[in-house]
């Protein structure tokens, strides 16, 4: 493999379009072969084809397929990535990869899974421009369909000028002339609309039926004129009478150019599938620079949605879609469950997934540990999402599964663990790490049975801050946090009870408060479960970071999106454990080798048959029987500690012979051993397909009111400041509104007007 030579087709300059089957392919643009071997960098190459393409290697993005995967767009970001890229290909003698760069193509390429929402579109690189926008509440009613304002072309200045008549060329010729054919009015109308545009004037209406459609120039006296009717025989659209020619001065009217938010939708969805995030005030920009058409925010918003639309199908329709979705899912990937549920009225309530890949995964070789979380969604009919995450063996997230609810409810949480242990069954007695609400705290240890529930250190935090405001300064809570969190980590009796006391030390309501919050769930001396030193339910913020990338999209296309991310990172470490030569994996070789070069200064004594003293900086006993230490170190981790290393290198046994089998690379290999496989048709499914399915869905009745609050992605609780008076020490205000100084100024004033009527001139100042 050293000495072999791989060609690279590097090709930029093209677009991805899809195929039928979901997969991709890449048409036009221009193309060159490139030799790569082991031995070349990631800089060595970009900086070959900026040379071949002319372009500058900063913001240069190079993708490829996976072998035998034109679903799937892979991003080579670092050396790591370039040396998998030769080494999947190091079976063939070619390469495909593309190139996008600034000058080349657009920039942000979505990296996520493609499919027809989210495939890559290649266009030209946008610059845009910042000028005020006219700004509107999203509910005020607004007739995207009525006629928009446009700026004329000579009232731009002549850069932005050049920009719209370059833009605007593409529609000159959108009309012909007599005899053009159409296939439908809509499409007759719509090149209608780009046509007065590009030729900067206004129409309106004279006839406009299913039969005929006239349309005149709204200049008073211009003799512009079209009509179009439908053929009887064939039933497509003709041009049959034009007077192509005007009297008004054309492109100089002031009048309004007609223009929809299905047009203005047209224009941007491009660019959408480029930049999904597109920002309604750079849409309106945009709109506005290339095509002379001034938008508010509420019209460019709109006519975001109906691009959103066009790309990704309704909302609404996506709930309708559920049941096929489910069937499709446990068709593609046998042995996952994807199952939902209804009201009474059919309106949506609760969809769960959990993929047949993460189900086995977790049993083979994942720890029986589970993280519980939601996050809010922001789409359309908005929505929460719950997640069941764990920890793979190298203390990375594995998803394990995921529901969208109507909302965060304990009836939902409830349903949500029902269908977990369905999915996960197992004898093995799991540890959940969650929030500490009533509902999760009534409902495990109802379901789950002998299950541990680790209370999370982060909502503690966050509750002990909040009943403390308004009662202490902000360093007094800051302590008093700090003293919590080291409560919670300390791994004896008697660390704990420091920690504790130094909060009595400030405040004995706050030191009552931390003894009833049931520290035998969330503190490392008295816990009995295997947290494995995890002490936050947010463990798996790569799962919640996927889903603020599809938070908007609709629901079917959001799950897709997921599973995409699912399926590449499966794959994906899958192959590089393939290539691991250690027997522990990568971050517990080298946690284990700390513990080793701790353990060369401990002193070990012999005792009685297992049972081993180890002198240090303390004194502790080390059981090696049952894998004990009195530091507590080794139980809570799954990781021999210093102690028991001394004492293994005493014996001269192995320390890998002690570790926990969940940290070992065979059992992270089980996790990753089965795939998550793409599901085809998700976002357009046939007529046919769709009528089969006996259930009917809706999107939630009602949708709550405003913005759902986010919850902090944190793990550790910011204090926000309190304003403390520096005259009277309280808390709530500063001294400019202290009531003391008010009072003291009143009592100065009382004894300036008695010392001036009672003393000689000479006292009064």
């Amino acid at each position: 493999m050293a000495t072999k030579k791989l060609i690279a087709i590097c090709q930029s300059g093209g677009e991805f379009e899809t195929n039928m089957d979901g997969s991709l392919s890449y048409n036009g643009g221009e193309a060159y072969a490139l030799d790569l071997d082991q031995q070349m960098q990631l800089s060595d190459f970009k900086q070959e084809l900026a040379e071949t393409f002319h372009c500058s290697v900063d913001g240069m993005l190079i993708k490829y397929f996976l072998p035998g995967n034109k679903r799937t767009l892979i991003t080579v970001s670092k050396d790591k990535d370039f040396k998998r890229m030769v080494n999947f290909f190091g079976d063939s003698d070619q390469v495909e990869v593309f190139i996008m760069a600034d000058g080349v193509v657009a920039q942000n390429v979505s990296n996520m899974p493609v499919s027809r929402s989210s495939r890559t579109t290649v266009s030209e690189a946008m610059v845009l421009v910042d000028v005020p926008v006219d700004t509107m509440s999203a509910d005020d009613p607004i007739d995207m369909d009525a006629p928009i304002e446009t700026t004329p072309t000579d009232a731009l200045p002549d850069i932005i000028g050049d920009n719209y008549r370059r833009a605007a060329t593409q529609w000159e010729n959108a009309i012909t002339g007599v005899d053009q054919i159409f296939c439908s009015f809509a499409e007759f109308r719509e090149a209608l609309r780009k046509y007065s545009i590009a030729h900067g004037f206004a129409y309106k209406y004279k006839k406009n039926d299913s039969h005929r459609v006239t349309a005149k120039c709204k200049s008073d006296g211009c003799p512009w004129r079209i009509y179009a009717s439908r053929s009887a025989t064939t039933q497509i659209i003709c041009i049959k009478t034009m007077r192509p020619t005007h009297t008004c001065e054309g492109s100089a009217v002031k009048a309004g150019y007609q223009s929809t938010r299905g047009l203005v939708g047209s224009i941007i969805k491009e660019k959408l599938k480029v930049s999904p995030n597109y920002k309604p005030k750079d849409i309106a920009t945009y709109i506005k620079r290339e095509y002379g058409i001034q938008l508010n925010y509420t019209q460019a918003w709109r006519a975001k949605e109906s691009a959103r639309e066009q790309l990704q199908g309704s909302y609404k329709e996506a709930y309708n879609q559920l049941p096929y979705f489910c069937e499709r899912i446990m068709e593609t990937n046998p042995g996952s469950i994807a199952t939902f549920a209804t009201k009474e009225d059919s309106s949506f309530h609760r969809l769960f997934i959990s993929f047949f890949a993460s189900i086995s995964g977790f049993q083979q070789g994942c720890r029986p540990l589970l993280f519980l979380d939601s996050t809010p969604l922001y789409s359309k009919y908005q929505g929460t999402l719950l997640a069941a995450t764990a920890a793979d063996g190298n203390d990375d997230v594995f998803p394990v599964a995921f529901a969208v609810v109507d909302e965060e409810t304990d009836d939902n949480w409830h349903w949500f663990l029902l269908e977990l242990k369905s999915a996960v069954s197992t004898s093995r007695p799991i540890t959940f790490v969650a929030d500490f609400q009533q509902g999760l705290r009534d409902s495990l240890p109802e379901i789950f049975d002998n299950c541990q529930h680790s209370y999370c250190l982060r909502y503690l935090a966050e509750k002990l801050d909040k009943d403390l405001q308004g009662q202490f300064s902000h360093e007094a809570r800051r302590l008093m946090v700090q003293d919590f969190y080291a409560a919670a980590y300390a791994n004896k009796i008697e660390a704990f009870e420091r920690c504790t006391e130094n909060i009595k030390t400030i405040s004995p309501e706050a030191y009552h408060w931390v003894i009833q919050s049931e520290p035998e769930h969330w503190a490392n001396a008295f816990f009995g479960g295997a947290r494995y030193n995890h002490m936050t339910s947010n463990f798996g913020e790569l799962f919640y970071s996927w889903v603020s990338e599809a938070i908007e999209l609709p629901i079917t296309q959001m799950v897709d999106v997921l599973r995409g991310k699912m399926m590449e990172l499966f794959y994906t470490r899958r192959v590089d454990s393939s290539q691991w030569e250690t027997r522990l994996t990568p971050s517990m070789e080298e946690r284990l080798q700390n513990e080793t070069s701790k353990s060369c200064s401990l002193k070990v004594l012999l005792s009685h048959d297992s049972i081993f003293e180890v002198r240090g900086e303390s004194v502790d006993l080390v059981d090696i029987d049952h894998w004990d230490c009195s530091c507590k170190g080794w139980q809570i981790t799954g990781l021999p500690c210093c102690h028991a290393i001394a004492v293994f290198e005493r014996l001269g046994r192995s320390a890998y012979d002690y570790c926990s089998q969940y940290f070992t690379a065979e059992s992270y290999r089980l996790a990753y051993a089965e795939s998550i496989l793409p599901v085809p048709n998700v976002e357009k499914p046939l007529e046919s397909q769709l009528t089969e399915a006996a259930v009917t869905v809706t999107p939630p009745v009602k949708r709550p009111a405003g913005r759902p609050k986010m919850k902090q992605t944190g793990s550790v609780v910011i204090i926000k400041r309190q304003l403390q008076c520096s005259n009277c020490k309280g808390l709530g205000h500063n001294k400019r509104k202290c009531k003391q100084v008010y009072s003291c100024k009143a009592l100065e004033s009382d004894a300036s007007e008695y010392l001036a009527l009672t003393s000689p001139t000479s006292y009064v100042t």
